[in-house]
């Protein structure tokens, strides 16, 4: 459910904190790149962003789909098809079970 009240931050992935990362991990299990979308910055420059809600905030990621697959191939999280490792996913479901918000992204199936 969108609300519109919610803040909305546009952040840099490295910039994310260590569980709001395990939490996108749940959401996008098969990787970031092919959620991508693109929208223009207050600049007026065309940029892509992976998009997360939290109970607060409305977060748009950015990052381009090359730094999305290197995020991916660089994470030990994931396999080399870049799917998130079951065992990983196991114990991140079993952290964050009581986030309610999780369920309320698109894609996550959890």
């Amino acid at each position: 459910m969108e609300n519109q009240n919610k803040i909305r931050v546009t952040q840099e992935y490295s910039k994310l904190s260590e569980e709001i990362k395990e939490q996108l991990k749940l959401v996008y299990p098969e990787g970031f790149s092919q959620f991508l979308f693109q929208f223009t910055n207050k600049e007026g420059k065309r940029t892509s962003a992976l998009r997360f809600e939290t109970d607060e905030k409305i977060y748009l990621i950015r990052m381009s789909v090359l730094e999305a697959q290197q995020i991916i191939e660089d994470d030990d999280d994931y396999d080399s098809d870049g799917q998130l490792r079951e065992e990983v996913r196991d114990d991140y479901e079993d952290k964050y079970s009581d986030v309610d918000y999780l369920s309320e992204n698109e894609n996550y199936d959890g």
